[in-house]
C-alpha cells in the first residue's frame, strides 16, 4: 500500500507539472527554442541519421557517477524502514524488476557530507533553517566525540555500501565549529576564512579521527574533501567558509602529512570550485581562482600536485557556467584545454543542480518532477563529460524537501516521516549512471546531424567489449536513428528509456530497420 500511495502521489505531481509546463512559456537564447514548448512547424524526419562508433579512438576513462547526502538524510534516514529501504533503492540499486526494468540509478559514488556541527547548536548556529544546518561528531559544547551521532546518515551510507555503491567520499563545507574562528559554521568576515593557520593541525587530526572511527563501522572512506566552494564568501544561510589558495595548500599539507602517519590511505579531493570557470582564470575572485595552475604547476607557490595522497583530479561544480549552450561549451573548452596542459591530470564535475534563470532557458526554482528538467541537466552531462572530459560527474542533493530544481528525490519537509516523490531527473541521470560503469572508457561518435537538441556519446566496457551509447532528442518528434560500428552487429541490442511517460524503462525502439529515439527522452543504448 505504501508503495502504490507513492506512485499515486507521484501520478498527482507529474500531471500538476505538465499542465504547470504548458501554463509557462520560458524564452530561449538560441534559436528561439524552448526544452518545454513545442515547435510550431516539426518536421517529421523519415530519413535515419547516422551515427558512426570508433571505438579504436578513446577518451577518458570513467570514475564514478555520485550524489550528496545533504542535508535531508540527518531527517530521512530515521524514517520508517520501508520508506528509506525505497529511496536506498531507487538511489543505489543495480537489480531489475520483474519487467526487467532497473530498480534505481546504480550510484557509484556516495558523497558524505561531514557537517560542522551546526545542527547541535540549534537556533543559536545562525542557521535559521534545521534542513541546512550539519550534523557533526563532535558535541560543540564539549570538543569531544559522540560516535553514535549522524545515525540517518550512517544509515544511508551503509545502504550504499550494502547495495554495492563502489565508493565513499567525505566532504566538508566548514571546519567544526569547536575550531573555527567565531564558533559557527560561516564566517563573519566575507574578506576572512573561518579557520585561523594555527587550527590546520586540529582539522587534519579531526577528519583523520573522522575516518578511522568511519572504519571501525565499516564504512570505508575512499576520498576525503575538506573544503568546498571556497570562491563564495559564506556568511549565513548555510554552512560554508571562503579560502584562498595558500590556506588551502596549508590544509592539505597537514591533512596529507596526518593521514600518512596514521598509515591511512584515502586520497585527499580539491579543490571543489564553485565554478569551473575558477578553475582556469582569476575572475572576480583573485586569490581564490586559477586553481589547476596553483595547485598542479610545480612552479607555483601553492603546488601540492606531488603530496602522496593529492588524488590526480581536480573537482570544480557546474553552476551558473550552462546556459546559453554556446557559453556552456565555450567554458568547458576552455577548461579541458587547461587540464590538459597539466600531464596525467583529470577532471571531475563534484556537484550540480538547476540554479538561476540559466540565460532564461530554465529557471532554477519550483520543483518539476517532469521531463523538461530532466532534458536541461542530462545536456548538461552530456557537455561535462564530452567537452571537458569529466571522468566522474556528481549531482547535488540526491533527497531534497525543496521547492527548487535540487532533488533526485523529493520529500515531504517533515522531520519524523512523509511521502517521497520521484523526479525524472533521477532517471536521466541514470541513463548514465545506470549503464556507464566505472572503468568504462569514452569513445568515439560522430554525425552530421548534431545539435544541441540531438546530442549523443558513447563508451565501451574494455573487459567485455559492451558498448553504451546515449542519445537525447529534446525536439518533439522521434528521431530515427541507424547506429554504424564496423566492429559489432546490434542484433542484441536493448533500449532504456526516460521520457514524459517512462522511467528508464525497456523499450523496443526498432522501427523499419532503424532506432526510432522518442521524443524529448534521454535513450541509453546497450549493445556487445
Amino acid at each position: 500500500m505504501k508503495i502504490k500511495k507513492h506512485l499515486f502521489l507521484q501520478g498527482l505531481l507529474f500531471n500538476f507539472s505538465i499542465v504547470s509546463l504548458f501554463a509557462s512559456c520560458i524564452s530561449c537564447q538560441e534559436n528561439s527554442d524552448n526544452l518545454d514548448q513545442p515547435e510550431n512547424n516539426p518536421t517529421v524526419e523519415t530519413t535515419a541519421r547516422q551515427l558512426v562508433i570508433k571505438d579504436n579512438i578513446t577518451y577518458q576513462t570513467i570514475d564514478n557517477f555520485g550524489a550528496s547526502d545533504a542535508w535531508s538524510t540527518q531527517f530521512v534516514g530515521k524514517w520508517p524502514q520501508a520508506k528509506k529501504d525505497a529511496m536506498a533503492d531507487l538511489l543505489f540499486s543495480k537489480e531489475r524488476d520483474e519487467q526487467g526494468n532497473p530498480k534505481g540509478i546504480g550510484l557509484s559514488l556516495w558523497r558524505y557530507n561531514l557537517g560542522a556541527g551546526s545542527a547541535a547548536q540549534g537556533s543559536s548556529s545562525g542557521i535559521s533553517d534545521p534542513w541546512r544546518r550539519g550534523e557533526s561528531f563532535i558535541v560543540p559544547e564539549t570538543g569531544k566525540y559522540d560516535w553514535n551521532k549522524m545515525t540517518g546518515q550512517v544509515w544511508f551510507a551503509n545502504a550504499a555500501k550494502t547495495r554495492n555503491v563502489e565508493k565513499l567520499l567525505v566532504f566538508t563545507n566548514s571546519p567544526p565549529v569547536t575550531i573555527t574562528r567565531n564558533n559557527k559554521a560561516f564566517t563573519s568576515d566575507p574578506n576572512l576564512s573561518n579557520l585561523a593557520p594555527e587550527n590546520y593541525d586540529d582539522f587534519a587530526t579531526y577528519l583523520a579521527d573522522v575516518i578511522e572511527a568511519m572504519a571501525e563501522k565499516g564504512l570505508e572512506v575512499d576520498y576525503i574533501s575538506p573544503v568546498n566552494e571556497p570562491q563564495w564568501d559564506w556568511t549565513g544561510g548555510q554552512e560554508g567558509t571562503p579560502f584562498w589558495n595558500n590556506e588551502i595548500a596549508g590544509i592539505v599539507k597537514n591533512l596529507n602529512q596526518e593521514l600518512i602517519q596514521r598509515n591511512l590511505t584515502t586520497s585527499i579531493d580539491l579543490s571543489e570550485a564553485g565554478q569551473i570557470n575558477y578553475l582556469y582564470e582569476e575572475g572576480n575572485k583573485p586569490g581564490r581562482s586559477k586553481q589547476i595552475n596553483e595547485f598542479f604547476n610545480s612552479s607555483s607557490d601553492n603546488y601540492i600536485g606531488d603530496l602522496q595522497l593529492v588524488g590526480n583530479a581536480i573537482t570544480g561544480h557546474s553552476y551558473f557556467t550552462t546556459s546559453p549552450y554556446s557559453a556552456m561549451v565555450s567554458t568547458r573548452q576552455k577548461l579541458n584545454s587547461e587540464i590538459e596542459s597539466i600531464p596525467g591530470l583529470k577532471y571531475w564535475m563534484s556537484e550540480y543542480c538547476i540554479l538561476g534563470d540559466n540565460a532564461g532557458e530554465i529557471e532554477g526554482s519550483g520543483r518539476d518532477l517532469g521531463i523538461n528538467p530532466a532534458l536541461y541537466i542530462a545536456r548538461v552531462i552530456h557537455s561535462d563529460l564530452t567537452v571537458s572530459n569529466a571522468s566522474a560527474w556528481h549531482w547535488w542533493l540526491a533527497i531534497s524537501p525543496y521547492d527548487y530544481k535540487d532533488g533526485l528525490i523529493y520529500v515531504d519537509k517533515n522531520e519524523e516521516d512523509g511521502n517521497f516523490y520521484e523526479s525524472k531527473m533521477l532517471w536521466a541521470l541514470g541513463n548514465f549512471s545506470r549503464f556507464i560503469r566505472p572503468g568504462f572508457q569514452r569513445i568515439d561518435i560522430s554525425s552530421s546531424n548534431s545539435n544541441k537538441d540531438f546530442l549523443f556519446s558513447a563508451y565501451k566496457n574494455p573487459e567485455t567489449g559492451e558498448k553504451v551509447v546515449v542519445v537525447i532528442n529534446s525536439k518533439h518528434e522521434d528521431l530515427p536513428i541507424n547506429l554504424e560500428d564496423q566492429t559489432e552487429d546490434f542484433g542484441d541490442l536493448k533500449a532504456y528509456v526516460t521520457s514524459a511517460t517512462k522511467d528508464l524503462q525497456e523499450t523496443d525502439l526498432m522501427e523499419e530497420g532503424s532506432i526510432s529515439i522518442p521524443k524529448r527522452s534521454i535513450t541509453t543504448l546497450i549493445y556487445k
